[in-house]
């Protein structure tokens, strides 16, 4: 009998530790289902030839839809090339100037950094019509209206303080100990910035350079306005083929917008996941 009290206990303790993962699982499963299943329906319409209501799939199939968005002929290469080199050159200027501002939000304390703090969450509050609307008119005056300049400096503002917030949060949590002890043994500041800080802070440049990049890439509004149309990127085709009434195009189009920011994160995710690895001692 005491033998059988003693392992009951140790039974209870196993099932409650079992059972404790089911929660966050399931909350994971579900956000998998609801990020998997909008694009489900993208995937049968850029297959379809005729998909009409009441029907469960579409009565005729085509791969009209993916000839057209490989064909050489179309405007989805200058549309790609065209979001890929915005994104890119916001991501790049968001790096440069948001790497420092987020060093010194992080780690200083100096006066109205309360009121920069607010404004950093000012493009999540804004609407970025308005923001737009405004920057035209000066970018009209500076020339840059019609321009891809002018685009990736529209682009940048809604995306730099991701990257400012990003890098803040890890400055503020990584000490400065290791600097400091870099520059008494004789490195220079350019050196201990180079092989101490940022490496320190690379989890907050790579989540902040991917936000930069996929605010970029996802960007309609700012592109339409100030690019006046001369500047093509693929929101603009998927948004005139969905107001067209071609489907199946739009969903290939859809797919084909979607597929850099998946693969994005999945690199985003294995990189974060090996500095980890490496921080907590587990390689």
């Amino acid at each position: 009998m005491a033998t059988r009290a003693r392992v009951t206990p140790d039974i209870s303790r196993r099932l409650r530790r079992s059972r404790r993962p089911m929660l966050p699982s399931a909350v994971v499963s579900l956000w998998v289902a609801l990020v998997i299943l909008p694009v489900v329906p993208l995937v049968i319409w850029s297959a379809a030839f005729s998909w009409r209501w009441p029907d469960l799939l579409p009565t005729a199939w085509s791969g009209r839809a993916w000839r057209y968005v490989f064909s050489p002929t179309t405007q989805v290469r200058a549309g790609l090339i065209g979001s890929s080199t915005v994104a890119l050159l916001t991501m790049m200027l968001a790096l440069a100037i948001g790497t420092p501002a987020g060093i010194a939000v992080g780690r200083m304390a100096f006066r109205g950094k309360r009121a920069i703090e607010l404004l950093l969450l000012a493009p999540f509050i804004v609407p970025g019509l308005i923001v737009t609307m405004g920057i035209q008119i000066v970018f009209i005056h500076l020339r840059l209206a019609d321009t891809m300049q002018g685009v990736v400096f529209a682009h940048l503002m809604p995306a730099l303080p991701y990257v400012i917030i990003s890098v803040a949060g890890v400055a503020t949590n990584v000490g400065v100990q290791v600097e400091e002890q870099a520059r008494s043994l004789g490195a220079t500041s350019w050196q201990t910035f180079i092989h101490i800080t940022l490496p320190l802070l690379r989890p907050g440049l790579a989540v902040g350079g991917l936000f930069a990049f996929l605010v970029s890439w996802s960007q309609y509004t700012s592109t339409l306005i100030i690019g006046g149309g001369k500047v093509q990127t693929l929101p603009l085709l998927v948004y005139a083929f969905t107001r067209s009434g071609d489907n199946p195009i739009a969903a290939a189009l859809a797919l084909l917008f979607v597929a850099p920011a998946v693969v994005a994160l999945a690199l985003a995710s294995r990189t974060l996941r090996v500095r980890q690895s490496v921080v907590g001692g587990r390689l």
